[in-house]
């Protein structure tokens, strides 16, 4: 009999003993017996809260998702990330996988969810509610299988605790079976979890109904519809287990029809941030409220109203421990993403082709053929670019104290200034910055979105962010019903949201229809959910990722000359006044080629995991059938 990696535990469960009430207090100080713990409310709560701590970070990862995207690149060599980019991941040589998804992980978390959906129905204890218990087993069983069906497929269903002497052998049950469980373990959690209070980080009915959305949003997507995949990919087309991949039959309206419902039943029991506006907010407030929803209600700057935006967030508290991938005292994506002049290390920078989807004011494209465009790109974009994006001249916060004399005046600096001597000065944020330049962007952009712009938070970002990262927002949920809407044809009801959303952040309304409709909203979703891992499923489940996620990196290239007569500021400030700017859009395969593979659509099942569990073998995904 061989075992499968997947179910690593022992027969006899172990708890963390000794936990108080508090939300995920999981630090263990000894252990106690399985069938201790569902007679003890407080332990078998805290055997619950344990599960949650498989979302790690959630998406606040050194290396983001983004980097897989035409969001953004990762900066420092040697991560893995190419593996995948450059289209040569395969089962014996797998590129970075975030524990947040990776195979192993997500059937451990699987495991911990049927333990307790297993238990809690005979649990003798009365002083801790059962029910909201076992309804967040419930949602969280399902979520793990979604992110498990996201990214590979139909996966093998396991919905009870597996003995020593079961048979571990387990086939690869269908995409659709994956879909119709997922979705009845979230109507089970939503039942539960009705009338439940909220606690921030806990999951709730809306929640329940969320993930239920997404789910079958996926499920009628392109990549899903076997008939519409396999015209657009022949290696699909020749797969033999195509029940792996979606449906390769059936009735997709009825599909679209099940994703609007879904989204409709989330929109009509839950409330956004400030989306019921019947024009457009001014600019600086539209950036003022997208700053806010980034911030989820987790810093002082902002509107804290912003908070009732999220559904579910994994959040920052001292209650997650280290052992729970989750550091005391704050979150780590400031130091991790932001500029090197603020000794930060620019992980995930964004790319041109990123910065050039954002709309101009007006609603219009940007467009590098247009000379008021291409002199002066970063002028009257939609307000969300500024509260995304940092980019030269861009005013950000206090530098550190052994820099502010580089940069009295805080902007950034990611171009090339002439010095007025025939010279130019390297600006403090580019890779030949005097201040770490190994952790200079090699894009010239960074992140903006999800570092708290408070100025009290710049010596140690890593220690002092309280944001929390949205697992689920109700806009997204407003983005679904968009989505189906358009496809069945229902465009009143598609224009009357998406545009709440584009009021909200001070854009004009969209007044497109058919397939202009469909690829304006496919625009909007990217920007406003930018950062926030919808990217690199949605490009596939589209099934455009050959020309978005394979177009390759471009960056900027800033070079300021003096006009004439002028003499340099010193030290160097951007001033449009004194200086032209020149930007020249180039490709950068400094750490990447990029290149489309279809086989990328699907990632695949290790060597490992083929080998210990023998029903796996010759079913791997299409493209890594070894």
């Amino acid at each position: 009999m061989k075992k499968i990696a997947i179910l690593i535990f022992s027969g006899l469960m172990t708890i963390p003993f000794g936990c108080s009430d508090s939300f995920l207090d999981t630090k263990p100080t000894s252990s106690v017996s399985s069938e201790t713990t569902w007679q003890d409310g407080p332990l078998s709560q805290a055997f619950v809260f344990g599960i949650y701590s498989y979302f790690g970070y959630g998406g606040f990862e050194e290396q983001m998702l983004a980097s897989y995207t035409d969001e953004a690149m990762f900066t420092h060599a040697g991560r893995s990330i190419n593996t995948f980019t450059e289209g040569n991941e395969s089962p014996s040589s797998l590129a970075w996988t975030s524990n947040t998804y990776a195979w192993g992980s997500m059937y451990e978390a699987i495991r911990a969810a049927n333990t307790a959906i297993q238990n809690l129905p005979d649990a003798t204890f009365t002083d801790v509610d059962k029910d909201r218990l076992l309804g967040e087993a419930y949602f969280l069983r399902a979520y793990y299988y979604h992110q498990l069906l996201r990214y590979y497929g139909g996966v093998p269903i396991i919905e009870h605790v597996y003995g020593l002497n079961d048979d571990f052998e387990i086939p690869r049950n269908t995409f659709e079976e994956c879909v119709n469980f997922i979705v009845a373990d979230c109507d089970r959690a939503a039942t539960l979890l009705t009338a439940k209070p909220r606690t921030p980080g806990r999951a709730t009915r809306l929640a329940a109904m969320a993930l239920k959305s997404r789910v079958l949003l996926y499920a009628a997507s392109d990549l899903h519809d076997l008939t519409t995949a396999s015209a657009k990919s022949s290696l699909i087309s020749t797969y033999s287990d195509k029940n792996f991949l979606g449906y390769p039959s059936g009735d997709r309206v009825a599909r679209w029809v099940l994703a609007r419902d879904a989204a409709k039943a989330v929109l009509d029991a839950g409330t956004g941030y400030k989306l019921d506006l019947a024009a457009p907010v001014p600019a600086a407030i539209g950036k003022a409220n997208y700053v806010s929803l980034s911030m989820g209600g987790g810093s002082a700057v902002g509107d804290a109203a912003a908070a009732s935006e999220l559904i579910l967030e994994r959040v920052e508290t001292a209650l997650y421990t280290r052992e729970n991938d989750w550091p005391l005292g704050g979150i780590h994506f400031g130091i991790n993403n932001g500029p090197n002049g603020y000794h930060n290390w620019a992980g995930n920078t964004p790319i041109q082709q990123l910065v050039d989807d954002y709309e101009m004011m007006d609603g219009s494209k940007f467009d590098w053929s247009d000379p008021d465009h291409a002199n002066a790109p970063y002028n009257d974009r939609d307000p969300r670019f500024y509260a995304t994006i940092l980019y030269d001249g861009a005013d950000w916060k206090p530098r550190p104290s052994d820099v502010a004399g580089i940069d009295p005046v805080n902007q950034i600096q990611t171009g090339y200034y002439d010095d007025g001597k025939g010279g130019r000065i390297n600006g403090v944020d580019t890779r030949e910055s005097a201040i770490e330049n190994w952790n200079g962007s090699r894009t010239h952009y960074y992140v903006r979105k999800f570092i708290d712009p408070d100025p009290a938070i710049v010596e140690n970002q890593s220690d002092a962010q309280t944001i929390p990262w949205p697992v689920f927002r109700y806009t997204e949920a407003v983005l679904n019903y968009v989505e189906a809407c358009i496809e069945l044809g229902e465009e009143a009801s598609a224009l009357s949201w998406i545009n709440k959303i584009r009021y909200r952040s001070g854009m004009p309304a969209v007044l497109d229809a058919g397939d202009a409709l469909r690829q304006r909203y496919r625009n909007e979703r990217r920007i406003e959910l930018s950062f926030e891992e919808h990217r690199y499923h949605d490009a596939r489940r589209w099934m455009i990722a050959p020309e978005t996620l394979g177009r390759g990196i471009k960056s900027i290239h800033v070079d300021a000359s003096l006009k004439a007569g002028q003499t340099p500021h010193v030290p160097y400030k951007y001033d449009p006044t004194k200086y032209t700017y020149k930007y020249t859009v180039e490709d950068n395969t400094s750490n990447e080629t990029r290149t489309w593979k279809d086989k990328m659509y699907f990632r695949p099942i290790s060597r490992d995991e083929v080998n210990r569990n023998a029903a796996l073998q010759g079913h791997n995904n299409p493209g890594y059938e070894q």
